[in-house]
């Protein structure tokens, strides 16, 4: 993890304003490799890959609205209960994301999106002292609670896990 004052891009950068702006007082890190899993942003930041609340982002067939669903780096998301909470949804490109968040797939940050997601939370980010989300950039990340990422998103927390399937005996 590379946390010195070395500039940072210009995405991460906004990111940091935006944060420094709510009063978030953990900085924006720059990992020495890519985050666009949660595995790889686990391993480099020493944390557990459920600890990493990975971003999803859906597109509202209704409305072509985003969706963003925050979910924890271990679950799968069900595309289901999303479903039943905001209505049917299609598959968001790489341009949609670009174009309503602001961000690269691989960087989509929480906060500071062009159009405002409609947004949910995974419930099982609550069950960790604390997550890492991106911060506007495939190396970039920041620490905060579930609790201060619900405060600053104002996204519902649901339950968006995609269940095991139940093993036969």
């Amino acid at each position: 993890m590379n946390d010195t004052a070395a500039p940072l891009p210009s995405s991460a950068q906004r990111v940091a304003d935006l944060l420094a702006g709510m009063g978030h007082d953990k900085p924006v890190v720059m990992l020495p490799s890519t985050g666009r899993t949660s595995a790889e942003a686990a391993a480099a930041v020493g944390c557990s890959v459920a600890e990493i609340a990975k971003s999803i982002i859906f597109r509202r067939v209704a409305d072509d609205a985003p969706v963003l669903v925050i979910a924890s780096g271990a679950n799968r998301v069900d595309e289901a209960k999303v479903t039943a909470l905001v209505g049917p949804l299609g598959k968001a490109d790489a341009r949609f994301v670009r174009d309503n968040t602001g961000y690269a797939i691989g960087g989509v940050c929480p906060v500071g999106h062009v159009v405002k997601p409609v947004m949910l939370i995974d419930r099982d980010l609550f069950n960790y002292d604390s997550v890492w989300a991106a911060a506007g950039h495939p190396h970039a990340v920041f620490n905060l609670t579930a609790a201060q990422l619900q405060e600053m998103t104002g996204g519902a927390v649901s339950d968006v896990r995609l269940d095991a399937a139940p093993t036969a005996t």
